[in-house]
């Protein structure tokens, strides 16, 4: 486990910084937060406390901390330094090597690496005396994630916007860190989130899915190094960045998105809850209240995920099975009878399953199984990435090794 101390300076893009923790976290970094005075007037430290689980610090000056040096012992504890949001101010008081706050004494006492991610306002950020600076940290081996184009603040557009949170994850991790990416070149297609099916222009069937599990797989897949094409139910969730998005809402949307888009998938994962049924009929008016009982018929939906998995050449196939009772046993009869290379199973009730954020389950390939107990569902995602490419190289080689008597990766 790797040790980023993050800082945080007065940006309003300091906003962010929670959601940043909660992802270095869902990684698996230990993190531990400063704030320079600054930057609590746009985040608590309670807010950061809460969520990076370590205490915050803020003040050089703290006689408590300072009594053993705490100073120094954050300065070696910390294999990286992370400043997102980094202002002006705060690149050119390293530039030249100051160290009139925590902040800034960490990073003239670290031998860890810096990593920083300026923000502000566009035509700071393309001021000679910045600009100068950055080549400055640049030349000392401070790394640097340039701002973004986009709107501001202020109401102006350009560049010198923070990147979000999962981008600045991923340049961390792969551009700094060089973790290894095990799925680059390969492809993902992964369906999440419910699916409305019409009653009348005002009604519909749907479920309790939240699309959190899925997304967040998605999410886990591209840090992977994936190529990920995300097929997305209604949701109130964020969209997702850098990767394909195709948004539906019926049955026969997703299959019709999936099949579109499987072409050269090395892996394809059905996290979705798509409905088994929809009606008969759709009426083009609202249905009027009548003094008798509704009656509406319903017709059985084609199955997306066995239409996949039953390809003449199907990609490496995940299936979902959210069960109310006799989990194990539901679970292996569909990765039986849809063919599935592995099938992720997990209760539903009032307080678990949809609709929450964490999650617990029980994952069955063959004659093997796992079970990851309840955790983050951002956790959950990235345990679940790392099984699902271990048995899918595993597969890989197997085909590479006997083709002849393997038609597909399945």
């Amino acid at each position: 486990m790797k040790n980023i101390l993050l800082g945080v300076t007065g940006s309003i893009a300091a906003y962010k910084s929670p959601e940043l923790v909660r992802q270095l976290r869902a990684h698996g970094f230990s993190i531990k937060v400063v704030l320079t005075e600054s930057a609590k007037e746009f985040v608590t430290e309670t807010t950061l406390q809460a969520v990076s689980l370590n205490p915050v610090r803020s003040n050089l000056w703290d006689k408590e901390a300072e009594a053993v040096m705490n100073h120094i012992e954050l300065a070696r504890w910390a294999d990286y330094i992370l400043i997102a949001p980094t202002t002006a101010n705060f690149m050119a008081k390293i530039a030249r090597g100051s160290a009139d706050d925590l902040l800034t004494t960490l990073c003239l006492a670290t031998k860890a690496k810096i990593v920083i991610s300026p923000a502000m306002n566009h035509v700071m950020w393309g001021n000679s005396a910045v600009q100068e600076n950055r080549n400055i940290l640049l030349n000392r081996g401070i790394v640097i994630i340039d701002p973004e184009t986009g709107d501001q603040a202020c109401g102006e557009t350009g560049i010198g916007r923070m990147p979000e949170p999962e981008f600045i994850v991923a340049f961390l991790i792969n551009k700094v860190m060089n973790i290894d990416r095990p799925l680059t070149g390969k492809k993902v297609l992964i369906t999440a989130g419910p699916t409305r099916e019409s009653i009348d222009p005002i009604r519909y069937i749907t479920n309790r899915s939240s699309g959190k599990m899925g997304y967040a797989l998605a999410s886990e897949f591209r840090a992977a190094g994936a190529d990920v094409h995300l097929v997305s139910g209604p949701t109130n969730l964020p969209k997702p960045e850098h990767m394909a998005l195709t948004y539906i809402e019926t049955a026969d949307d997703m299959l019709k998105a999936v099949h579109k888009n499987i072409n050269d998938v090395d892996i394809f994962v059905a996290a979705a809850a798509v409905a088994d049924y929809r009606p008969v009929v759709i009426h083009k008016n609202k249905i009027k209240k009548m003094k008798n009982d509704l009656i509406i018929e319903l017709v059985k939906s084609e199955d997306v995920l066995s239409s996949v998995s039953k390809l003449e050449i199907a990609p490496f196939t995940v299936g979902f099975a959210a069960e109310t009772h006799r989990l194990k046993e539901y679970a292996l009869k569909k990765l039986n009878d849809k063919s599935l290379n592995m099938i992720i199973a997990n209760k539903v009730g009032p307080d678990h399953g949809f609709d929450q954020d964490d999650n617990a389950v029980h994952v069955f390939w063959g004659a093997s199984g796992k079970i990851f107990k309840k955790m983050p569902k951002k956790i959950l995602a990235k345990k679940l990435v790392l099984l699902i490419t271990e048995k899918f190289q595993i597969k890989f080689e197997q085909k590479k090794t006997n083709p002849s008597n393997i038609t597909s990766i399945r």
